[in-house]
């Protein structure tokens, strides 16, 4: 029997049909709200013909994925989230594109990394359950904050878990409350460590969400010059912090630096999210013209370290 195929989002462009993608989504496997099954099903229902889960630090979902992907007629490209750090820039955010999800040195590196936020997390619970207790309120339980983030969990879950307790209302007010003032500071990787390790897996490194590292366009034309001689591959364009004024001039400057255009929505489907799986602010229709260009990159990756 034939394999369902997903419905196609279809606009006529100069005469031509053009196909959506979406490379920028998340799932339990780190802080989204969904499984990657259901991400990927989410996505193909949307009418999709590509997407990835790229879950932050974490490639676990990856198989799971791509089995839904094949249920859904969706093509699945393997991605991953590294939080990476430059300079005085931290937690600037790195996706990885078309790896070996199997590589040895980047499940070690990966699993290093959870090893160390876990014991981060348990520290923010304590500090938050320190508050809690000063409040006269009962603590909340770390493996309840496990249980609800079903994978690699952070921050978000444990706002999650304030939230079931009825401490707060929203997200943004168990930060504000909690979370940020009971944080533990994170672990970055750098980024030409990022960069080369994703390289080494087999796969293309994209810069992620740029208007969100700094508002100022000259301050990212300047990063983007200093992240090019490190190996950096592209930039996501068509992303959730863009208008489309925004996204034409990433592209622009993208192009003269010879770096790969991609975009994704960043959607993680937590309740309050303004997000939708390929929709936000300005226009994250992304073309699909974006994974010939990310084939080609790989396809010359492949070639230079085979």
């Amino acid at each position: 029997m034939e394999r369902p195929r997903a419905s196609v989002v279809k606009v006529i462009f100069d005469g031509k049909t053009m196909k959506y993608i979406d490379l920028h989504l998340h799932s339990t496997y780190s802080d989204g709200a969904y499984s990657p099954r259901e991400v990927v099903r989410m996505a193909a229902q949307a009418g999709f013909a590509a997407a990835a889960v790229c879950d932050h630090d974490n490639v676990d979902g990856t198989a799971e994925a791509e089995a839904a992907g094949s249920e859904c007629g969706i093509e699945i490209l393997s991605g991953v989230e590294l939080s990476v750090q430059w300079g005085e820039y931290y937690d600037i955010h790195l996706l990885g594109y078309g790896f070996d999800p199997s590589d040895p040195e980047l499940c070690r590196s990966l699993e290093e990394f959870r090893t160390f936020r876990k014991t981060r997390n348990e520290q923010v619970v304590e500090r938050v359950n320190r508050r809690l207790r000063q409040e006269k309120r009962d603590p909340i339980e770390f493996f309840r904050v496990q249980a609800l983030a079903g994978g690699t969990f952070g921050r978000p879950h444990i706002a999650m878990a304030l939230l079931e307790k009825g401490y707060v209302r929203t997200n943004e007010e168990a930060f504000r409350q909690y979370l940020v003032p009971c944080n533990v500071p994170k672990r970055y990787f750098p980024i030409k460590e990022a960069i080369d390790l994703v390289h080494r897996a087999g796969g293309i490194a994209v810069l992620a969400h740029p208007p969100f590292i700094h508002p100022e366009r000259p301050v990212l034309e300047g990063l983007l010059d200093a992240f090019l001689p490190l190996g950096l591959d592209g930039v996501e364009a068509w992303n959730n912090g863009a208008d489309n004024e925004d996204i034409d001039w990433m592209i622009t400057q993208a192009r003269r630096r010879g770096l790969l255009v991609t975009g994704g929505t960043d959607f993680h489907g937590l309740e309050g999210e303004s997000l939708t799986i390929g929709g936000s602010r300005g226009n994250l229709r992304v073309p699909v013209a974006c994974m010939e260009e990310i084939r080609r990159a790989l396809k010359k990756l492949h070639q230079r370290i085979s």
